[in-house]
This record gives C-alpha cells, sequence and structure tokens, in this order.
C-alpha cells in the first residue's frame, strides 16, 4: 500500500468556537476557517503542522443540514474539544480499504467528501469511513486527495508535526 504520512490531526469540538480559541491560545496562531461539510452538519478549521500535513478543528455547523444520524468523530457525545483521531494519506484507497477488510479490520465504505472554501472555490476528497473510530480513535482513517490542492497549502503555519505516538489500555483489541 501506498501510505505516505500522517495527513491530518482531528481536534473535534462540541462548539467549534470553543475549540479554535483554544488552538490558537496553545499554538499562538490563529486557526483558518475550512469551510463548511455540507453533507455531514459540520465545518472546520485549520492550522498547517508541515507542507502535507494539519490539525484540523471540526465542529458542528449550526447552519449547516443536520443528518438524520449522529455527527462524524462523535462530536455528539463530546463534553469539550479534544484530539479524537487522525487521518494516513494513502493514493490507493480502495485497495488498502479492501486488504484492510481480509485481515479482519472494516474501515467501511470508501466515501467522496468535498467542502467549499471560504473563497469559493472546493476541495474533493476520498476517505475511509470517519465514523468507525477503531481503538478509540488510535487507528486512523484514510484519505486521498487524489487532484485536489492539499489544504495545507493554505493554512497558516502552526508548529510542525515530528511524530506522532498512541497507546491504548487494550493494545490486543
Amino acid at each position: 500500500m501506498a501510505l505516505t504520512q500522517v495527513d491530518h490531526l482531528v481536534y473535534a469540538a462540541p462548539d467549534l468556537e470553543t475549540g479554535v480559541a483554544r488552538v490558537a491560545e496553545t499554538l499562538g496562531v490563529e486557526p483558518a476557517p475550512g469551510g463548511r461539510h455540507p453533507d455531514w452538519g459540520t465545518r472546520n478549521y485549520l492550522v498547517a503542522l508541515g507542507a502535507r500535513s494539519y490539525l484540523e478543528i471540526i465542529g458542528p455547523d449550526p447552519e449547516g443540514i443536520q443528518p438524520d444520524g449522529p455527527l462524524m468523530f462523535g462530536l455528539h457525545a463530546l463534553g469539550e474539544p479534544r484530539l479524537v483521531t487522525w487521518a494516513a494519506q494513502t493514493s490507493e484507497l480502495g485497495p488498502l480499504v479492501a486488504e484492510a477488510k481480509q485481515v479482519g479490520v472494516d474501515l467501511g465504505d470508501v466515501l467522496a467528501g468535498s467542502r467549499t472554501r471560504p473563497d469559493g472555490s472546493a476541495v474533493r476528497w476520498h476517505i475511509s469511513d470517519p465514523t468507525l473510530l477503531h481503538g478509540d480513535g488510535l487507528v486512523p482513517f484514510f484519505i486521498d486527495w487524489a487532484d485536489s490542492e492539499h489544504p495545507a497549502t493554505r493554512a497558516p503555519q502552526g508548529g510542525r508535526l515530528v511524530g506522532l505516538r498512541g497507546e491504548h489500555p487494550d493494545p490486543e483489541g
């Protein structure tokens, strides 16, 4: 499989403005509006963590269409903002999802996603189902940006991601 790197960290907030303020205070940089996810009832802000990595601050979009089921990343159940999962970038999403299923890891269906940036331009991607949080979010979901410009290129630089380490109380599970 063609995993290239950590694509982004997902910091979810039940109140997006609170999440953005916490990140701004912690990193000393004002996150930039990313846009709305019209099909998912969410919107986001971004901070670049390198040339092709970023921090996504995501929360409910009170002005958007609310989905029938729960919001992604467990937003409906969060009491306060926190890091909930991460995404790994791949250029071979379909084969990766199929291979994972063969070894007993269900990454769900490959879904198409999009959002409209504040300047009106569109960003499109394909992802493994982000509502399936394996290992409490320690196992990533996967994303393929295809021909879209990577979001880190337009986001304010907020540091550099130099490593990612995770631990879980039930490593066998």
